[in-house]
């Protein structure tokens, strides 16, 4: 065995570390379990590709145990052979920042240390993902391997010593493995550059256009500071909560009207602002506001769509736009006039990947507060908001009159998702199986006024690979295009949650200017007592409205 390398027993496997869609996602608590994290990162080490002699790309947003995972993992990558480890000053890295670094820098893979936009700390969340040599998650086949690997350890390799100095960049080793420490913003901030007008972008930020950005304690504090307080030259102060901390704060780094309610408040209850946005966790999620504006995530997509050739990056114009299931139909509306095709895919970004490593498009989002493009593979939140800012600096509009002009031309997409989370995980899958059992009899039913024309459990067929998956979320489409889809998330850590996504269409010459809970009122009600919500889960709201 290599000098300094330790082989640890196992007395038995743990069985609990299957990847979600977004990785491997556990308490804090139980990543520190004796043997917990090592088992992970060692199954990850034996099923990755071109692991021996290869590079990696490692950090996190900073989470309580990022730090640790780094110096474990750099350590475990030392004795499985790994020739370089590219990692970030203080292991902050984005996870758009590290899906860049993993294409620029040629690794084999990414190993982001996050839990996206749960709370962090000692009694918070902790989550390990890996992404692919092409910058995006790893597709279910690997994770899936990785999983099984973890289910059938009896040990784990690692290096006896060392740690890694994440204090200034620099160059380091543990026995043969190469540690090259960087600023982990550089290199994002490049690729941004080649995207965005900065030139106009900061005009309109240097003139009477107040804006405020809350990084919510997370990883994008950084990154916001260096573009838009230093490079594009918003006021300081711009930037709030910019410093990234353990435990965020004590918040929840979710960029939603009900954990970024400050900055909500800033921008919906007075005209101080011209512009708002917030990121999540590790980065690839977004919340735009405008003044006295909320622009929910389908409709941002569609507006991005809509106004691509105004940006420089995409003047060319897009092969396509990509949107998840759950998303609303507002990009296909507006990709149907452009002429180009729009895909409909199961959550998770994974499902872009082909699409955007095949060209077949060049935009794509979720409800879920994220889009992106083929810039990178994972979705970004920094993306979104200098997306935004370049077209308000083009258009010179106010965000409210952007959509209101936009509902105009396509028609409204009235659309709102309702999470009950920690819902007792034999309550929600009673609930969610009982729908799924009543489906075929729902056809021709029906529902808040409106038949019910199908009623499925949605499944994708890959166009660019042929594969397929199933049980994505069970769909009940009514005659008029309005929809009501359930879904079981499969990111939470604590119990279940259930996501009842609620979408109704009126056409440019219907009432466009209704909030949209009243817009959907007998949608809510009528699956409220379809699925009996409130008496299953005994809640009688939903914990989040968006």
């Amino acid at each position: 065995m290599t000098s300094g390398v330790q082989q640890i027993p196992l007395d038995q496997p743990f069985l609990d570390q299957k990847p979600g869609t977004s990785g491997l996602r556990k308490s804090s608590r139980q990543f520190e379990t004796p043997h917990y994290l090592e088992s992970f990162i060692e199954a990850i080490l034996r099923t990755v590709p071109g692991i021996a002699g290869g590079t990696l790309v490692v950090g996190g947003d900073g989470r309580y145990g990022n730090r640790r995972a780094i110096d474990l993992i750099a350590r475990m990558a030392a004795a499985h052979g790994v020739a370089r480890i590219v990692t970030t000053t203080g292991g902050i890295l984005s996870t758009p920042a590290a899906s860049n670094l993993i294409r620029q820098r040629q690794a084999t893979a990414g190993i982001i240390l996050s839990a996206s936009h749960n709370p962090g700390g000692p009694d918070g969340d902790f989550g390990v993902k890996v992404n692919g040599a092409n910058g995006g998650p790893a597709p279910e086949s690997l994770t899936d391997a990785i999983y099984a690997c973890s289910q059938t350890l009896d040990g784990y390799r690692i290096h006896a010593e060392g740690t890694v100095n994440l204090d200034s960049p620099g160059h380091q080793s543990i026995g043969n493995l190469q540690i090259e420490v960087i600023d982990g913003v550089d290199d994002y901030v490049a690729l941004m550059q080649k995207l965005f007008d900065f030139d106009q972008i900061s005009d309109l930020l240097k003139g009477d256009f107040p804006i405020a950005f809350d990084a919510m304690h997370a990883v994008t504090g950084p990154y916001a500071k260096r573009l838009l307080e230093g490079l594009l030259g918003a006021p300081a102060g711009s930037v709030r909560n910019a410093v990234p901390l353990e435990d965020f704060g004590s918040g929840h780094p979710d960029p939603n009207l009900t954990y970024a309610h400050e900055l909500a408040e800033l921008l919906m209850g007075s005209d101080a602002y011209r512009f708002g946005a917030a990121c999540d966790g590790d980065g690839d999620r977004n919340m735009i506001l405008g003044t006295r504006c909320f622009v929910n995530p389908s409709d941002s997509l569609a507006v991005l769509t809509a106004n691509a050739t105004l940006v420089p990056g995409y003047a060319a114009g897009l092969s396509g736009v990509a949107r998840s299931m759950p998303t609303s139909a507002a990009a296909d509306v507006v990709a149907k006039e452009l002429g180009i095709p729009c895909f409909e895919t199961p959550t998770g970004w994974k499902f872009f990947g082909n699409l955007l490593d095949a060209g077949r498009i060049t935009l794509c989002g979720e409800e879920s507060f994220g889009t992106g493009s083929n810039h990178i593979r994972e979705k970004d939140g920094l993306w979104a908001v200098l997306f935004w800012l370049n077209i308000l600096a083009k258009r010179r509009e106010p965000v409210a009159k952007i959509m209101a002009e936009h509902w105009s031309r396509f028609g409204r997409h009235y659309y709102s998702r309702h999470d009950y989370e920690a819902i007792a995980s034999d309550a929600a899958h009673g609930l969610y199986n009982r729908i799924k059992e009543m489906q075929p009899s729902l056809v021709g039913q029906s529902l808040a006024g409106r038949v019910i024309a199908t009623a499925d459990d949605f499944a994708y067929t890959d166009p660019v690979d042929g594969s397929l998956t199933s049980g994505q979320g069970l769909r009940l489409l009514l005659d008029d295009g309005s929809r009501v889809v359930l879904r079981l998330s499969g990111t939470g850590t604590q119990g279940a949650t259930l996501r009842v996504y609620l979408e109704s269409y009126v056409p440019p010459s219907g009432n466009l200017d209704q909030d949209p809970q009243t817009a959907l009122g007998d949608l809510i009600t009528a699956i409220d007592q379809l699925a009996e919500i409130k008496s299953r889960t005994g809640m009688d709201r939903p914990t989040v409205i968006t």
